[in-house]
C-alpha cells in the first residue's frame, strides 16, 4: 500500500515557533499560498486529523476528494506550554525539566509524549486496517503525528525527532502491513 504522510500547511503559530497542539488554529495566508502551489498525487483514500489546519490543507491539496477524519491523529496536547514558544518558556523550571528529560516527561497539565505516540500509532493501524483493500492512502496530519508513526513503523528505524517534516511536506511511503519503507521525501 502507498501511504502519503503530509504535514498541514503553515499557521501563524508555526511562523512564531509556538507549541500548537490542541489549539484549533487555522492556516495563515502564507500557508494557503504555499499549498496552492503544491501538487500531490491523488490517493484512493484521504484521511485527516480533525483539526482545522489539517482539514483546510486537505481541501486545498485534494479539492474534489471526500475525506475521513481520525481523532487519534490530533496533535499532542502541550498542556501549560500550549501557545507559547521557546523565548516565552525560557527560564520556566517545568519547561527546563521537560527539555532535560529529552522530551520524555509528560507536558504539565497535558499529554505524555508516550501516550501521544501510542495514540497516533493506534490510529494509523486502525486506518490502514479499515482501508486495507485500497492501493493508496493520503494522510494530512501534524508533524508530531508523522514523527510518531515513522519512528514506530519505519525500516530502517530512526528516532522520533529524525522524522521532522516542514509544513506542507512529508513522505511518500510503501507500507506492507507491518513496516513503512520511505520511497521519497516530499
Amino acid at each position: 500500500m502507498i501511504i502519503l504522510l503530509i504535514r498541514h500547511g503553515l499557521t501563524a503559530g508555526n511562523l512564531e515557533k509556538r507549541y500548537i497542539g490542541r489549539t484549533d488554529e487555522p492556516l495563515c495566508q502564507q500557508g494557503i499560498d504555499e499549498l496552492e502551489r503544491m501538487n500531490y498525487p491523488v490517493c484512493d483514500v484521504l484521511v485527516t486529523s480533525p483539526m482545522r489546519r489539517c482539514i483546510h490543507t486537505a481541501e486545498i491539496l485534494f479539492p474534489s476528494q471526500d475525506f475521513h477524519t481520525c481523532d487519534a491523529f490530533r496533535e499532542c496536547d502541550f498542556g501549560d506550554f500550549e501557545g507559547k514558544n521557546y523565548a516565552e518558556l525560557n527560564g520556566n523550571k517545568q519547561y527546563q525539566a521537560w527539555i532535560d528529560s529529552g522530551g520524555t516527561m509528560p507536558f504539565p497539565n497535558g499529554e505524555s509524549p508516550a501516550d501521544f505516540r501510542n495514540r497516533c500509532c493506534e490510529g494509523f493501524h486502525q486506518i490502514t486496517e479499515q482501508f486495507h483493500n485500497k492501493k493508496s492512502i493520503a494522510m494530512v496530519i501534524h508533524g508530531g503525528t508523522i514523527m510518531a508513526i515513522l519512528s514506530q513503523f519505519s525500516i530502517p528505524h530512526r528516532d522520533y525527532y529524525d522524522w521532522m517534516a516542514a509544513n506542507a511536506h512529508g513522505w511518500l511511503c510503501d507500507y506492507d502491513g507491518q513496516n513503512i519503507m520511505i520511497s521519497e521525501k516530499l
